[in-house]
């Protein structure tokens, strides 16, 4: 993850940046992108979605290729939902096309652990989790929602 790495100092000076999981990632995304590096954003879904029509539509390769130009692939929301085995294997490939080359950037509310719900085959899971941390940085931002919190205190600002 050698751009995040360099854009970590600055990314909390990103004025847009919201303290939570996904806004971090859109700061290092944005320092990585203000610094001339190209940046794709996509929902984990959308992106598993996006594969699965690309098979479909024999375009896969084409479009591993897409996302493999990109120097940070920032992926949101990904442990949200459950990925079936095909989607799982083909964001998989993803991943594996970038490792050692580009850079990927994942906001997730879920640990690592917590990853099997996400991915169901036991060794794609790790697998997967293998690619992503093999020299990454890793930010933990703590369990708690970000929107949760800021919703709550409004709640309590206007009621009491």
């Amino acid at each position: 993850m050698r751009i995040a790495n360099a854009a970590a100092a600055n990314a909390a000076s990103a004025p847009q940046a919201s303290p939570g999981r996904s806004g971090c990632r859109t700061a290092l995304g944005t320092e990585a992108a203000m610094a001339g590096l190209r940046v794709k954003y996509v929902l984990a879904a959308r992106l598993v979605n996006e594969l699965v029509e690309a098979a479909d539509e024999l375009v896969l390769n084409k479009t591993i290729a897409r996302y493999g130009r990109v120097d940070l692939l920032c992926i949101d929301e990904l442990g949200c939902l459950e990925l079936d085995k095909r989607g799982a294997d083909l964001l998989f490939h993803v991943l594996t096309d970038r490792e050692e080359t580009a850079s990927v950037a994942i906001a997730s509310n879920e640990s690592f652990g917590g990853w099997t719900e996400t991915f169901t085959d036991p060794r794609l899971c790790a697998a997967i989790v293998d690619r992503l941390t093999c020299n990454a940085t890793i930010i933990e931002t703590g369990t708690d929602s970000y929107r949760l919190a800021r919703t709550r205190a409004q709640q309590t600002g206007v009621t009491g």
